[in-house]
């Protein structure tokens, strides 16, 4: 008997040594998991020169609070590998501070953008400028997010631009392949219609944030999200196989872009487009492929954006 229960209790052991094991291993896996989940590499940056007689720390928290909070979060059920997080930076250029009431009047321009494949260059997926940034922030006070139950409006703005980034960035990759994450960023603006801040409803302005993610959520502007498919994915991703080839698929990219803004005059984003693509689209063009094919790119960008025609004219060299 006392043989039985010596064999049993050395059962017993393996087996918890075994389960013990097993939970190490699973707690390891599981978090290297939920390392590779974060879908962002963000950097935010906060520039407050405009704000004196104020102590930097507020500010020095702010910025910290913000990285964190971007980076560490899982955004979506996908898992990112360290490399394929998406690049994407938020300056919040701050115009005042009050430490009566911990509120903050700001501007935010954010950017992202993603590698180019068999190349070394990055491209520039959305950059804009937000110029209602404005919010409560007090120090020593966790940044949460709770998608249920929305009241905080600089967490609501930094979830917004995390749903916008990632969904653009899908778009790249796939044919419309970003809209679940664009309608995340507009059940945002839906939500926080309540917090009685600008940017946020309808009319406000034809570059708030209601108004960009409807106009991409737009079926009249499926062309436009189109163009981010055929733009980088079939064009500038096959640049380093046949550069003629690849210059010839943007310039028929770049027809998607005609036809967005004749569907939709009014919408911002083919200007919008052609302000953080105008160089690239410059150097891509000035100077190569036919003179037929540069007038063709010049008289689509033009008329979207003619503020930037110092740079157009160098398509027609």
């Amino acid at each position: 008997m006392r043989n039985v229960m010596r064999l049993f209790e050395s059962c017993v052991e393996r087996n918890m040594r075994t389960l013990r094991l097993f939970f190490i291993l699973y707690s390891l896996f599981f978090a290297a998991s939920a390392a590779q989940g974060q879908e962002l590499n963000a950097k935010v940056t906060i520039n407050f020169d405009a704000v004196s007689n104020t102590k930097n720390e507020v500010f020095d928290e702010l910025q910290k609070q913000l990285t964190e909070f971007m980076n560490t979060r899982q955004w979506t059920p996908l898992h990112f590998a360290q490399r394929e997080r998406i690049e994407c930076s938020f300056l919040i250029t701050v115009a005042t501070y009050s430490e009566t009431d911990n509120s903050f009047t700001a501007s935010l321009i954010v950017t992202s953008s993603r590698p180019v494949y068999g190349s070394l260059y990055k491209t520039t997926v959305f950059s804009t400028k937000d110029p209602d940034f404005n919010f409560m922030y007090q120090t020593h006070t966790p940044i949460e997010f709770r998608a249920e139950s929305i009241d905080n409006n600089l967490t609501a703005m930094m979830a917004y631009w995390a749903y916008m980034i990632i969904g653009l960035d899908m778009d790249t990759f796939a044919p419309m392949g970003g809209t679940p994450y664009l309608r995340q960023a507009a059940q945002i603006v839906d939500d926080s219609q309540s917090l009685g801040y600008p940017g946020w409803k309808a009319f406000d302005s034809g570059r708030n944030r209601h108004a960009l993610v409807n106009d991409y959520l737009d079926g009249g502007l499926e062309t436009y999200r189109q163009l981010h498919y055929d733009y980088h994915r079939c064009a500038l991703d096959s640049m380093h196989i046949d550069p003629v080839k690849g210059r010839d698929r943007l310039a028929t990219a770049l027809q998607l872009l005609k036809r967005a803004h004749e569907d939709k005059p009014m919408s911002t984003l083919p200007q919008i487009f052609t302000d953080f693509k105008r160089d690239e689209i410059v150097s891509v063009f000035a100077g190569q492929g036919t003179r037929e094919q540069r007038e063709t790119i010049y008289n689509i960008v033009f008329p979207i954006n003619p503020s930037q025609n110092t740079y157009w004219e160098e398509l027609k060299k």
